[in-house]
């Protein structure tokens, strides 16, 4: 005969109250009416700033607790102090995250006692895209290719500060093909560089296509004349040759797959190491989620900007790999960053 057993509302309540949370319920109450804050290392207005404002508006809706997502712009030092700041002196409960400028990690391996923060030690959340970097001239007499630019006199560039993408792209026509590339530090981020061509005060810029204004892509002001990877987005146009056809020796191609192994982190998001690893992975889940939701890739493809998404995990194999180059190589490489 079948045995009923009764629960009696008093012992049933009992009983539930000493059930065992989940993490995801924990995590959930975590995040409830909390307000997760995106820190830029870059003025208003870039690339970074632009992708961050966007992720900030839909990501909010993936993480359980469905928290308040804002933007803080922390410029400086071509972004290292926003990553120094993430085990410095900002939240490492999992409320803030930080996106930077990539170029920082190629050089953490380089020069590791001027940046002093191991990209390995920290959480990855995940990358907006790959970050496809060409260098371009500007306006109708700006140079359309590399043979027009190796002939200048000089070709004028600005950047944020040494570490900083173009500011090694450029380094890179300069040290390692002795184009004769001048370059002008301190801007405080992309959009006073572009301001900065446009007034004819530098010729160009090097940097994320992605990021190029798309009135001056489709006005034809700009002529992007190299690459930095050898994939070439169906984007960018055939007139930027990837710069590896212009090396001439073995050590130029290693320098090469040293100074663009990061190009794959596009535009990357990171939270502190101290974050509790049941909440990195959770913000993870939602970050790949926003990577897919169909709201999110709207309003970038309005915004010009592509998404071809790395997942944490992924990025932090990426950066393994780079910090196991040869000694000799980057001892080369140095020479990029003085």
């Amino acid at each position: 005969m079948a045995h009923v057993r009764f629960c009696l509302s008093a012992a049933c309540a009992l009983a539930v109250s000493a059930a065992p949370v989940s993490p995801a319920h924990a995590q959930a109450d975590f995040y409830k009416g909390k307000t997760v804050t995106i820190v830029v290392g870059f003025s208003p207005g870039g690339g970074y700033d632009i992708n961050a404002r966007a992720v900030a508006r839909h990501i909010g809706r993936h993480i359980p607790g469905n928290p308040n997502v804002v933007v803080q712009n922390a410029p400086g030092a071509g972004s290292l102090s926003a990553v120094r700041n993430l085990e410095a002196t900002l939240p490492r409960d999992g409320t803030t995250i930080v996106t930077f400028n990539p170029g920082l990690v190629t050089q953490s391996i380089v020069q590791p006692e001027t940046v002093k923060v191991d990209f390995r030690k920290v959480a990855w959340v995940g990358v907006v895209t790959a970050d496809y970097r060409v260098c371009y001239g500007f306006g109708p007499k700006g140079v359309k290719t590399w043979d027009e630019m190796m002939k200048r006199k000089e070709f004028i560039l600005g950047s944020t500060a040494k570490g900083s993408g173009n500011y090694i792209n450029g380094a890179t026509l300069r040290i390692v093909f002795n184009a004769p590339v001048r370059q002008i530090l301190g801007f405080p981020g992309s959009a006073e560089q572009r301001l900065a061509v446009e007034r004819g005060e530098l010729d160009g810029d090097c940097g994320s296509y992605s990021s190029i204004p798309i009135a001056w892509v489709k006005q034809k002001k700009i002529h992007p004349f190299v690459r930095f990877s050898e994939t070439r987005d169906d984007e960018i146009p055939e007139s930027a040759v990837y710069i590896g056809t212009f090396a001439k020796s073995d050590e130029q191609r290693a320098l090469l797959d040293v100074l663009s192994g990061g190009d794959e982190i596009g535009r990357p998001f990171i939270m502190s190491k101290q974050v509790p690893a049941d909440r990195v992975a959770m913000v993870r889940k939602a970050f790949m989620a926003t990577m897919k939701d169909p709201a999110f890739l709207a309003e970038m493809e309005k915004l010009g900007h592509p998404v071809r998404p790395l997942p944490g995990e992924k990025v932090e194999a990426i950066v393994t790999k780079m910090s196991g180059a040869a000694p000799e190589v980057l001892k080369k490489a140095r020479a990029i960053y003085e």
